[in-house]
């Protein structure tokens, strides 16, 4: 059984940063596709960040996201990282990781993010 752990949440200002991470219980993150979803108080989950298995590691982000926040990998620690720059109190939900291998679904139990002055 797979586990993840989200970690690296807390209230910070807008216009701060901070660095999410997911650390997975096996070595599963650099043969698992790999993702951060976030949900707001009354909305539904989203995709935020999503990063591909395999050596070519490719990425994409939410256009929400884009040019502010970093989806990487370190396979020798089994961690996925979310660095999220220049947060706005819309960012504020918490986020969740997410490992996918065919029908194979794992999520972590989530870390809040607030965004507020």
């Amino acid at each position: 059984q797979v586990q993840l752990v989200e970690s690296g949440g807390g209230l910070v200002q807008p216009g701060g940063s901070l660095r999410l991470s997911c650390a997975a219980s096996g070595s599963i993150v650099s043969i698992y596709t790999m993702s951060w979803y976030r949900q707001a108080p009354g909305k539904q989950r989203e995709l935020v960040a999503i990063i591909s298995s395999g050596s070519g590691s490719t990425t994409n982000v939410a256009d929400s996201v884009k040019g502010r926040f970093t989806i990487s990998r370190d396979n020798a620690k089994n961690t996925v990282y979310l660095q999220m720059n220049s947060l706005k109190p819309e960012d504020t939900a918490v986020y969740y990781c997410n490992a996918l291998q065919a029908i194979r679904s794992y999520w972590g139990q989530g870390t809040q993010v607030t965004v507020s002055s």
